[in-house]
């Protein structure tokens, strides 16, 4: 988990700048709620909408604060800025939601803050390459232009870009950014879990 004021708003910023550096190789071509299970097999519901738990969603505003507790009495922890960034819901309570990020920060928002609508974030835990004097090398994973390992590459995506999910099968989704669909493996996303159908 990244710390700090800063680094927390240099990553945020950084899936923004990501989002604008689709680099194109080629011409571009309701939501089910995931089965979130505990550690015994057992589906986990919320106490208060009987959704699956955990589940992700995405930011409803372009400015949401998080805090400390679940009601306004509750100090803010921090100040998220950015439309759509999607987040995993782990626990309710009344008009609350405890929600966690990509970088596994954690605290309460309001529940009409947040939206069914689903988006995911290409590999965030993938880390740039920094040689010594030499400028960061920027980490590119291929959209397919369908849902096969053989299929053509029709672009190449930023680490760190945040995607529409459009719809999933066992093992890849499609996505959408800047009016463009690609398929991508789930393995390479954070906002769907491992094996997790989406309907489009």
């Amino acid at each position: 988990m990244v710390h700090g004021k800063f680094s927390k708003l240099f990553s945020i910023k950084r899936i923004h700048l990501a989002l604008t550096a689709l680099i194109f190789t080629g011409v571009g071509l309701g939501v089910v709620a995931p089965h979130a299970q505990a550690a015994d097999g057992t589906i986990t519901h919320g106490r208060e909408t009987g959704l699956p738990l955990p589940r992700f969603v995405s930011l409803k505003s372009p400015a949401v604060n998080l805090r400390v507790g679940p009601g306004r009495k509750y100090a803010i922890s921090w100040h998220y800025k950015k439309l759509g960034l999607p987040v995993e819901v782990i626990q309710e309570f009344d008009q609350w939601r405890r929600i966690r990020d990509s970088e596994g920060s954690s605290g309460w928002v309001l529940h009409s803050l947040l939206s069914s609508k689903r988006t995911a974030i290409i590999a965030p835990w993938e880390k740039p390459e920094v040689g010594f004097g030499k400028p960061a090398k920027t980490l590119l994973l291929n959209g397919k232009y369908a849902a096969r390992q053989d299929s053509a590459t029709i672009v190449q995506l930023q680490v760190g870009l945040m995607a529409n999910v459009e719809e999933c099968t066992k093992k890849w989704c499609q996505l959408e950014a800047q009016d463009v669909k690609f398929w991508v493996e789930h393995e390479k996303l954070w906002g769907v879990y491992p094996g997790e159908s989406v309907e489009g």
